[in-house]
């Protein structure tokens, strides 16, 4: 079973996210173990860098809204891409509201754009987590995604 980490800067305030995130959690977890690690904002985006390259592991994606503009079946192709290259991890990260250090930049396999607008860091979290689920339907062939 293929495993993601998201690992995102900064926590979740609102309930509402919070459902949301479960709810594709919930979901997500009948294709993938799935875990969600939340790092503290730190002075700089050196320390934040720090912990973010800590915790990521395998194949690592950055969300960057300068990477690659990304459809959802191509986000599976990247999944089973990473698989087929014997990464059975994923990691996703999501930086701060001041972005991403250049040594996490670096250490991504791909750095990836849903758009180049910018979301609220919560809310971006929760598009992430439906775009697992979206990509892992897809691999699966679980009708979802149109």
């Amino acid at each position: 079973m293929i495993k993601v980490n998201l690992i995102a800067v900064g926590k979740l305030k609102e309930k509402f996210w919070a459902d949301a995130i479960n709810e594709y959690k919930k979901r997500i977890s009948r294709f993938a173990e799935f875990s969600i690690i939340e790092l503290n904002e730190e002075k700089t985006l050196e320390k934040e860098g720090d912990e973010i390259l800590k915790k990521a592991k395998g194949y690592v994606i950055v969300m960057e809204v300068m990477g690659i503009l990304i459809d959802s079946p191509g986000i599976a192709d990247t999944f089973e891409s990473a698989l087929n290259k014997g990464k059975s991890e994923i990691s996703i990260i999501i930086g701060s509201s001041e972005g991403l250090c250049e040594d996490v930049k670096k250490r991504a396999d791909k750095k990836v754009s849903f758009g180049r607008v910018t979301y609220p860091h919560q809310l971006m979290r929760v598009i992430v987590c439906e775009q697992i689920y979206r990509a892992l339907t897809i691999m699966n062939h679980v009708t979802y995604h149109k």
